[in-house]
């Protein structure tokens, strides 16, 4: 047994598993370091000459899933360039702005199913300056909107094998498709979003439509504009970036690129300023429908590609290069001038080489038998029952992600789920179901379990909504996390003793 490889690298792992509850650490940095101390130790260990070829070191690396994570994030820039979520929007805002209630359940929905095809992050970032503006205009709390918006594209992450990273990984590894993902947790989906909203509705919605009027018939007149006018002096006071920090900068022109009609004026006051501000970053947003069409053409020949071709990574990159072709400028000589390596440098590649270096730590937990050692604990459980292995898989790595981000739980477990399912010979279903369930329902306990959480907290503060806080967000995150765990059991019960 390399004992020395085993305490060096548990170490490694565990600091970096620390240095991700540090929002302004630079992760990336810890774990290219931390990867390098490991994989020297492992290579002085007499006993594991596999540590010392690099060789070794690049097949451990899931080529696949990096090259598909490449090609989404660069459909995401191109889509993000091209203005056309915020199309999408701002058709939604101003068609049911006059329904609030509405427009709560259009926005989580919208907002849910984009975080089924694209990175959760993405669909945060993207959103969330949307919902604070739209709010804005509608002189509402976007508390809830953005609550909602964070806890169900966590959710979103359950229902296709592109959802999320970590669904990549694991269908990489287990060969399982997209067909798998809609009719095994399909149902969960759609059972657990309408169950959800429901009650974000009822807890959390109307609560805060009720409280900027509850009581107001029994406050003096001069108070009450005493206390509206403190509020506002508290929001304009409030040291925000520009939503144009996020994206939400104007309209597409010919070529594609973005830009911004009107001018809010230098001798406005304040609220003139505000109320000017949101009308020029949305209201005067112009988008060309040609741009518009091409890319929902793109995206939905991009649909088709993921739904015939099973090599996901194939399907990533072809998509990738239909959205440059369909986005092509016409340079100053008019000439066709597709832009690939213009897009590929605005993906953010920390995250691709993060997982890179979690991918060589786990290799080298595997071949110091630290993995190993795991499996003998879970099955020193004993337990026979395939039902209750798959729950003590859902609870255990939902608790872990809830603790720390769920893309190193998913790396650590993928072997200890291969060999129960593989190895042992337990039924794969209900073990795969529990495993895709716990990783990305675990992220709402805490909100540094799931980045797009920790994004929305950051961006929420950064546009003023003083409501949404740390302690607010793990209360009712964690409330819900709960709550879809229980459903979770609940469902692999059904699968496991009804189908």
């Amino acid at each position: 047994m390399a004992l020395f490889s085993q305490i060096v690298v548990g170490l490694c792992f565990s600091i970096l598993i620390i240095v991700l509850f540090f929002e302004d650490e630079d992760y990336l940095s810890y774990a290219v370091a931390l990867m390098l101390i490991a994989g020297v130790a492992s290579g002085l260990d007499p006993s594991l000459p596999e540590a010392r070829n690099l060789d070794n070191y690049i097949h451990a690396i899931d080529w696949e899933v990096i090259f598909f994570l490449i090609a989404m994030f660069a459909i995401v820039e191109i889509l993000n360039e091209t203005m056309i979520f915020h199309a999408i929007a701002k058709f939604i805002v101003k068609k049911y702005s006059h329904n609030t209630r509405l427009m709560f359940y259009v926005l989580c929905t919208i907002s849910t199913l984009c975080a089924a095809v694209i990175e959760d992050l993405s669909v945060a970032i993207i959103f969330i300056p949307i919902i604070v503006l739209a709010c804005q205009e509608m002189e509402i709390n976007p508390y809830p909107f953005l609550l909602g918006m964070t806890i169900c594209i966590n959710l979103a992450s359950t229902l296709t094998p592109f959802g999320s990273a970590e669904n990549i990984m694991i269908a990489s590894t287990f060969d399982i498709s997209l067909g798998f993902f809609i009719s095994k947790l399909g149902l969960f989906f759609i059972f657990t979003a309408i169950i959800t909203l429901v009650l974000l509705d009822r807890i959390v919605l109307s609560k805060s439509l009720r409280s900027k009027y509850d009581g107001v018939q029994d406050i003096p007149i001069e108070e009450w504009e005493e206390a509206e006018r403190i509020e506002r002096e508290k929001k304009n006071s409030c040291q925000s970036k520009d939503f144009e920090d996020s994206g939400v900068s104007g309209g597409s022109d010919d070529s594609g690129d973005s830009s911004v009609s009107g001018d809010s004026g230098n001798s406005a006051d304040a609220t003139d300023v505000e109320k000017s501000k949101s009308s020029t970053l949305f209201d005067d947003i112009v988008f060309k429908p040609r741009l518009v069409r091409l890319n929902f053409i793109g995206f939905g020949i991009f649909i088709v590609l993921i739904l015939l071709i099973s090599e996901i990574f194939v399907a990533g990159v072809l998509g990738m290069v239909v959205f440059v072709f369909l986005n092509a400028k016409n340079g100053k000589d008019g000439k066709f001038d597709p832009a690939l390596s213009k897009y590929l440098s605005k993906v953010d590649y920390k995250l691709i080489y993060f997982f890179m270096c979690l991918y060589i730590l786990v290799y080298l937990m595997v071949i110091n038998g630290t993995v190993a050692l795991i499996e003998q604990l879970i099955l020193g459980l004993e337990i026979d029952s395939v039902f209750w292995l798959s729950v003590t898989i859902l609870i255990i790595t939902s608790i872990m992600s809830g603790f720390m981000d769920n893309a190193p739980v998913t790396i650590m477990f993928l072997p200890i789920i291969e060999y129960l399912t593989d190895g042992l010979g337990y039924a794969e279903t209900p073990i795969l179901i529990a495993f895709i369930l716990g990783v990305n329902l675990g992220g709402n306990f805490l909100p540094q379990g799931s980045a797009a959480d920790m994004m929305t907290l950051e961006l929420g503060q950064q546009y003023c909504v003083f409501e949404l806080t740390y302690r607010k967000l793990t209360k009712v995150g964690g409330s819900f996390a709960l709550l879809h765990v229980i459903l979770g059991i609940g469902y692999i019960a059904l699968m496991t003793f009804v189908f």
